[in-house]
C-alpha cells in the first residue's frame, strides 16, 4: 500500500519527534544526581538487584495481563471498532483498524487518550484530599490506568493486544514513555530493535525494569509526602494546593505516557503500511 502525501506529513512530523529524543541532554545538576546514585547503587549486592526488579517485571506483566483480559478492556475494543465503522463499515477486527487513514486512526486514539488524561487528572485530585487509603494506592492506580491507556492506543492504531508480541511490547512503551527524558532515546532504539523480531512471539529482552526507571515512582513518594504534609497544617486556605498538585502531577504523567504510545504506534501503523 503506498503513502498518501498526507501520510509523508505525518511521518515527518513523527521523525522530528523522534529527534528530539535523541537532543535531551542532563544539566550538571542532573548529572551530579546520577553519578551519587550509580555509586549508591554500584554498593548493592547484584543478586539483590536482579532478584528484585525480576519480581517488579514479573508484577508489572501480570498487571498488563490481567487489564487485558477484564471486561471493561472487552468493552472498550467494542467501542473501538464501532467508532471505526463510522468511517468505514468494513472494519470487524482490530486488525481492520489498519484500512483507516492516518487522521481516522489518530483520531480515534486522540479521543481515548484524552479521557485517560481526565482519569488521571480526576484521580490526582481526589489524591490530593490526603485520605490515607486513596493516597496509599494512588501510583497503583495511575499505573493501572496508564497501562491500559497504551493498549488502547495499540488497538486503536489496528495492533491487537492480545498476541504474545504486542503484550510484551505495550508493557516496554509504558516503560519507556515513563522514564526520564534523556534516556527515552536510547529505550527508542530498542522498541525499533524488537520490530526486527517476530510480531507474534516476542523473541527480544523481557527485562523492562532498571534503576532509572525508579525516579517516576519516586517522585510520586514526594508527592504523596507533600500532600500529607499539607494536611497536618489547620489553615484551610492551604487545602486546595494539595488537590490542584495531584492533579497535575497526574495529569503530566498520563500526557507524556499517551503522547509516547500514540507517536510509537503512529509510526507502526505508516511503516507497516509502506512496506
Amino acid at each position: 500500500m503506498n503513502w498518501t502525501e498526507r501520510d509523508r506529513e505525518v511521518w515527518q512530523q513523527v521523525q522530528e519527534w523522534i529527534h528530539t529524543l535523541h537532543q535531551e541532554e542532563l544539566n550538571d545538576f542532573k548529572r551530579t544526581y546520577e553519578k551519587w546514585v550509580n555509586k549508591g547503587l554500584s554498593l548493592i549486592p547484584e543478586k539483590f538487584t536482579e532478584a528484585f526488579f525480576g519480581k517488579l517485571d514479573t508484577w508489572l506483566f501480570h498487571l498488563n495481563a490481567l487489564i487485558q483480559s477484564l471486561e471493561i478492556q472487552d468493552d472498550t475494543r467494542k467501542r473501538i471498532l464501532r467508532s471505526a465503522r463510522i468511517f468505514d463499515e468494513n472494519i470487524h477486527t482490530i486488525s481492520d483498524m489498519k484500512n483507516l487513514t492516518i487522521d481516522q486512526a489518530s483520531y480515534i486514539s486522540d479521543q481515548y487518550s484524552a479521557r485517560h488524561r481526565l482519569y488521571s487528572f480526576v484521580q490526582g485530585g481526589i489524591t490530593g484530599t490526603g485520605k490515607k487509603i486513596i493516597l496509599s494506592t494512588d501510583f497503583l492506580v495511575m499505573i493501572l490506568l496508564n497501562l491500559r491507556a497504551v493498549q488502547i492506543t495499540a488497538m486503536s492504531y489496528g495492533y491487537e493486544i492480545k498476541t504474545p508480541y504486542e503484550m510484551m511490547t505495550s508493557l516496554k512503551v509504558f516503560h519507556a514513555a515513563t522514564l526520564p527524558k534523556h534516556l527515552k532515546g536510547n529505550a527508542w532504539e530498542q522498541l525499533m530493535i524488537d520490530l526486527e523480531q517476530s510480531q507474534y512471539f516476542y523473541e527480544g529482552t523481557e527485562q523492562v525494569t532498571t534503576f532509572e526507571w525508579l525516579e517516576e515512582p519516586f517522585k510520586q513518594l514526594v508527592k504523596a509526602c507533600f500532600i500529607s504534609s499539607f494536611h497536618k497544617e489547620k489553615d484551610s486556605k492551604l487545602s486546595l494546593i494539595p488537590i490542584v498538585i495531584g492533579a497535575g502531577v497526574n495529569y503530566k504523567f498520563s500526557k507524556k505516557v499517551t503522547d509516547f504510545a500514540d507517536t510509537y504506534y503512529k509510526y507502526r501503523y505508516l511503516q507497516d503500511k509502506g512496506c
